[in-house]
């Protein structure tokens, strides 16, 4: 175990982080400018450094326990007595026999007593225990603010991507309603003329309302895309740089699988957090054992009290120093009955960095094969747009010599569309593939950010218009209007 490792490591890799991003030249809203807004603007971030700052308060509460104790205390009294005495009259008295005599007395008066109390824990097991439970519950709660802050980076980067899938998407759905749309006026102008039946308009009219529906489902996923990233930044933004065509897609670096593995071991915030939960659960059972040791404490203290009662003159005061020391001896079975509680916490601690070990390990290797194979995906569905490009030449030359009819037209421009989209997604998928993995290895950071935004291109931007308060539709969208074909 390293709590040590825990309790250094975010702070500096955030201030790493920071920096970078301070010192990110302003220009066109990229990535690197989304995500300082996030990390800037986010609410859950927010309330995970408030935290922060409240455990470690926690520190200092239990710091103070066992710093000098000092209070002072005064009070001033008003005092009134009154008193009546008598008694029966006596032989002899001048009163007479049977007369009696009875004394009245009544006092105002003030009294003022003063006191000072002051001690010093020399032995107290308890209040150490629960000082460094403090300090190492300090060091997991930064790491838990180092997981929120990776994991928004990554949420980030996430949606400012789907943002640019779904754009992909609708491009590609657009051409394809447009494609069909020409389809069927081709269609029509030829049924027109007798050339060809009336199914084929009927199949075309289909396809095209097909299409239609895609595009307008792929407009709404657009819309929709705006709003995550809106609700991380609380910024709404005019536009966003595109993925270059030039996206260099790699395999990962290092090259072996292991290396991750071994890399997220050293690095992941998450495994570290585990690691620092079974300290802390250390600490709650050296606290329970405390409850078994003497206490031993050091005080003094002085009163002084003073009266300007009748018949009364002086003042008192008294003081004391000493030794004060304590030992449980029972206390019904509950210290016994916490110690075994709080060994059982360990234990399930220590069960749960188990758990999260073998999750990690898992993660990272299944991130890694999946980039990987990412990396083969892009190329082949590149590959297939090409050879969909090139079945459609073939099927159109065909339809055109009576060879084939306008139902494989349609399925050709069908399936060429779809290697386009599917092109665009395998893009996004090795991206946020290749981000996640960093992000389980524990290394996600700013660095890893600025060389992913290397990869944007600033004349591939996409605008984020949204619908207008009044209920308006953005033109550009031109949700359900069928597209005009060029000419």
């Amino acid at each position: 175990m390293s709590p040590n490792r825990s309790s250094l490591f975010p702070a500096r890799r955030w201030l790493v982080l920071f920096i970078g991003f301070a010192a990110a030249p302003a220009h066109a809203t990229d990535l690197l400018t989304v995500a300082r807004d996030a990390l800037a603007n986010d609410a859950g971030l927010a309330s995970a450094r408030a935290e922060l700052q409240r455990v470690g308060e926690g520190r200092e509460v239990e710091r103070g326990g066992l710093l000098p104790q000092l209070s002072a205390g005064s009070s001033l009294t008003h005092n009134r007595t009154y008193s009546t005495q008598g008694r029966g009259a006596q032989v002899g008295d001048p009163a007479g026999p049977g007369d009696g005599l009875i004394v009245d007395d009544e006092q105002d008066f003030n009294s003022l007593n003063l006191s000072l109390d002051a001690s010093q824990a020399l032995y107290d097991a308890s209040r150490f225990a629960q000082l460094e439970r403090a300090e190492r519950l300090t060091g997991q709660q930064a790491l838990s603010l180092e997981v929120a802050e990776q994991q928004l980076l990554f949420d980030v980067a996430s949606a400012y991507f789907e943002i640019l899938r779904a754009a992909d998407i609708l491009e590609a759905r657009r051409a394809q309603e447009i494609a069909i749309s020409r389809q069927l006026e081709q269609a029509e102008e030829r049924f027109e003329v007798g050339l060809t039946a009336i199914t084929d308009v009927f199949e075309a009219q289909a396809s095209f309302d097909l299409a239609r529906a895609q595009r307008i489902a792929a407009e709404n996923a657009l819309q929709i895309s705006f709003e995550a990233l809106e609700r991380l930044t609380d910024q709404r933004y005019a536009s966003i740089d595109g993925l270059s065509d030039e996206l260099p897609v790699e395999p990962p670096t290092p090259a072996e699988r292991n290396a991750w593995v071994e890399m997220a071991m050293l690095n992941s915030p998450m495994l570290m957090m585990a690691e620092a939960g079974i300290e802390v659960a250390r600490s709650d059972l050296d606290i329970a054992r405390a409850g078994r040791q003497p206490t031993l404490e050091a005080f003094a203290n002085y009163q002084y009290s003073d009266t300007d009662r009748s018949g009364v003159t002086g003042y008192n005061s008294d003081s004391q120093l000493g030794l004060r020391a304590s030992v449980p001896l029972y206390t019904g079975g509950a210290t016994s009955a916490q110690i075994r509680q709080n060994t059982f916490g360990l234990e399930v601690s220590q069960y749960d960095f188990e758990a999260q070990r073998r999750d990690t390990v898992q993660q990272v290797r299944s991130l890694y094969t999946q980039v990987s194979n990412d990396v083969e995906t892009v190329e082949a569905r590149r590959q297939a747009i090409a050879s969909n490009q090139s079945a459609l030449d073939a099927t159109r030359s065909g339809y055109e010599v009576g060879t084939r009819n306008i139902v494989d037209v349609l399925n050709a421009e069908q399936n060429l569309f779809n290697a386009i989209s599917d092109y665009a997604e395998a893009r996004y998928d090795y991206v946020l593939g290749l981000l996640e993995l960093r992000q389980q290895s524990g290394t996600l950071d700013g660095e890893a950010i600025q060389s992913v935004n290397q990869w944007l291109d600033a004349d591939q931007g996409i605008s984020l218009d949204l619908p207008d308060e009044a209920g308006g539709t953005d033109p550009a969208m031109n949700i359900g209007a069928r597209p005009t074909p060029p000419s």
